[in-house]
């Protein structure tokens, strides 16, 4: 009886320490991906170009991305040396170190993701001229399959490997407070590297973006009459470095930083829950220490998994090429956090933990498909329909029903991420709700394919025009780019609702590190009662913080698109025979590259100031019941405005897309309802592109530098 005791122990034991030595598997999955990235991206390069025209203008929308990316990262550079000093003076050099990778790993998925797309750009366009629909998805989905896998294989070797570093194969290290301090405050720096960079590069890359977009739609499109993507455009070819830089190089960063905080969000919780609490996790570990660390790695393991399936996804998602793009890319997008939650349905259990884990797993890939069908809904099907009908009577009334599609598109999201978040509360507290976040980005390697595919799809429509490759590789250009639009959207859906689950497993971890503290110091724990001054004062003042971010962001992009219109006004006017396409005349488009890039560098700096100062600044002065009040403000307001701006936006740029088709007969492009509903894209470009997905990092990089600095104003 003794040794089958003994050796059902010594069974439970390995079991446990499989989940408990997770650094071979992280770091192995995550280097696997770089391979498999390198293999797309050495794919992608050996594919043809095209003719001489083409590969110039590829050319220099290539050399154009690199001059900005170069450009924001030395001041990324400056403002990372800064934060290192801070916070190696203040938490130590690990903590530094530890802010450094995660800042650095997220511009490098941004870096090479954008590197990959914008060599396939140009092949996408050729291979729609050549081969077609089919072999043109597959090769915008390889360029997006870059970034995609850089994004999370990164991610997965920096938490990796320190959670190998801080962990070391010893558990007693893990559970003493001293390592357990230490190693929650790394990985809280590793979050906020990754964060603050994603905040700046978002923001920066759309202003980039839209406000060369909104200039040369409002000087080509409307004034002039002339075709999209038209040559005679100077404003073309920044326009589509725009889509390099923003929608991959900045979503990449933003897509990484959500990845990486919701992993961060639950290994937080794993070291700060009560035992009570955590107990749930594994009701059969009796062993306070062993459970600790099971719930540390569980978040890793998972990420680890997912991964995995998303390496297979995308895969199976290449062999789908014949089917519609549409339907291909809703599968990609659906499929891969159900099969994640299936392997850990098979896994868990036999390593020891609790059907809740399970649970709260699949509840969060059930919100994120379900946000993911709404946003798909709102942005592609009768919304968009009813936005571009509205255009029948003018911009006025394109953009009141457009107003209203966002704030519609915002219940059901919202009402589904409190339901998922009931439900893991309902199984495993608060863990569980950071957990239901890695669920929801299980499948973060294959979103980011299919976001990065759309910019790819889109640079190569422009190519096709700017080439003169002719009305029919244009309509597989347009029916790619239609798609991209659409899962570009429900990609920041998932960054979204993510961000809230993540948002508030953060909000717990700060009140908990917080009290921590002030227990350890013999002072009373945080008075959270919502009647008091300093918790209502700070939801008002948080509650404003997302609004400020909005209007600097949009402001931003006005203020620099009014001057790229002013420059394609002169060029237009100024250079003889440019408009009217006389042969040998080129336009300058270098000048409008350097507008966009000035603009987009001096106007990031304000929303990027506001969501890495607020926290200390309310902290230190108001005291951190203050500073937890700011946080619910601005998760209230973040999460509703930044779905509004995002779905609002993707609806406005389909519904002109939808009139581009000839979705309303005897209305086709250059009459009063396209240019109607190109005024509504004018005002969504910077709504999707700008200001929500920057809202939507600023709550969480207000949460992330909270926990960070909650041991500093406890």
């Amino acid at each position: 009886m003794r040794s089958a005791c003994g050796m059902g122990r010594t069974s439970e034991s390995r079991k446990e320490q499989r989940v408990e030595s997770l650094t071979i598997e992280s770091l192995g999955t995550g280097a696997f991906a770089l391979v498999v990235a390198l293999f797309f991206y050495a794919k992608v390069k050996s594919g043809p170009e095209g003719n001489e025209s083409m590969a110039r203008i590829a050319r220099y929308i290539r050399e154009g991305a690199m001059a900005f990316l170069v450009t924001e990262y030395k001041v990324l550079a400056l403002y990372a040396v800064v934060v290192f000093g801070l916070l190696a003076a203040k938490l130590g050099i690990a903590s530094g170190l530890s802010f450094l990778a995660g800042a650095g790993l997220s511009l490098g998925a941004g870096f090479l993701g954008m590197k990959a797309a914008t060599y396939a750009n140009v092949r996408t366009a050729e291979a729609a001229r050549t081969k077609g629909m089919a072999e043109a998805l597959v090769t915008a989905l390889d360029g997006g399959a870059v970034m995609g896998l850089c994004v999370a294989g990164l991610g997965l070797l920096g938490m990796g490997g320190l959670y190998g570093l801080y962990h070391a194969g010893d558990m007693t290290l893990m559970a003493g407070a001293e390592h357990k301090h230490v190693f929650g405050t790394v990985i809280h720096s590793f979050a906020v590297g990754a964060s603050s960079i994603a905040l700046f590069a978002r923001i920066g890359g759309g202003i980039y973006t839209k406000a060369a977009d909104v200039g040369a739609d409002i000087v080509g499109k409307v004034e002039a009459n002339i075709p999209e993507d038209d040559p005679r455009n100077p404003g073309v070819i920044a326009d589509n470095v725009g889509d390099n830089v923003g929608d991959i190089a900045g979503m990449g960063a933003d897509i990484y930083e959500s990845y990486v905080a919701a992993v961060v969000a639950a290994m937080a919780l794993g070291l700060t829950m009560p035992m009570e609490s955590l107990h749930q996790l594994a009701p059969s570990v009796t062993d306070e220490t062993r459970l600790r660390v099971m719930a540390v790695a569980l978040p890793l393991l998972l990420a680890t998994i997912g991964l995995a399936v998303s390496i297979v996804g995308i895969f199976i998602t290449r062999a789908l090429k014949n089917m519609p793009p549409a339907r291909v890319l809703r599968i990609a997008l659906i499929v891969p956090p159900f099969l994640v939650t299936g392997a850990a349905l098979a896994l868990l259990p036999a390593w020891g933990f609790s059907m809740g884990a399970v649970i709260t797993l699949g509840a969060g890939a059930l919100g994120g498909a379900i946000l993911g069908l709404i946003t798909d809904y709102y942005t592609s099907m009768g919304p968009v329909r009813s936005i571009a009908e509205s255009s029948l009577t003018g911009p006025g009334t394109n953009v009141i029903r457009g107003l209203a599609v966002g704030l519609e598109s915002t219940v059901i999201p919202l009402i589904t991420l409190v339901a998922v978040g009931w439900v893991s509360n309902h199984y495993l507290d608060l863990y569980g709700i950071a957990l239901a976040a890695v669920g929801m980005l299980a499948g973060t390697a294959i979103v980011m394919t299919v976001d990065a595919y759309g910019p790819i799809a889109d640079n190569a429509g422009g190519i096709s025009e700017m080439s003169g490759l002719g009305k029919e590789v244009r309509d597989i250009t347009d029916e790619l780019d239609s798609v991209g639009n659409t899962t570009a959207a429900v990609g920041k859906g998932f960054a979204i609702g993510s961000a809230v689950l993540t948002v508030i497993a953060l909000f717990a971890a700060f009140n908990m590190e917080v009290n921590a503290v002030r227990l350890r110091n013999g002072m009373a724990v945080m008075n959270l009662d919502i009647t008091r001054a300093p918790i209502l004062l700070g939801i008002l003042f948080g509650a404003l913080l997302p609004c400020v971010v909005g209007a600097a962001t949009m402001t931003a992009v006005g203020r620099a698109a009014g001057a790229i219109v002013e420059e394609i006004r002169r060029q237009f006017r100024e250079i003889p025979g440019l408009l009217e396409g006389k042969e040998g005349v080129e336009p300058q488009p270098k000048v409008i590259v350097d507008i966009a890039t000035k603009a987009a560098i001096k106007e990031m700096i304000l929303p990027g100031a506001v969501a890495v100062l607020a926290p200390p600044l309310v902290g230190f002065i108001a005291g951190p019941e203050a500073l937890a009040g700011v946080l619910a403000g601005a998760l209230a307001v973040g999460a509703t405005l930044s779905l509004v701006m995002a779905n609002a936006g993707g609806a406005w740029d389909n519904a002109k897309k939808f009139i581009e088709k000839g979705g309303l007969p005897g209305h086709k492009k250059g009459s009063d309802a396209h240019k109607a509903a190109v005024v509504g894209d004018t005002v969504g470009d910077p709504f999707k592109d700008t200001s929500g997905p920057g809202i939507a990092i600023l709550i969480k990089v207000m949460s992330v530098v909270s926990l960070l600095i909650a041991p500093l104003i406890a």
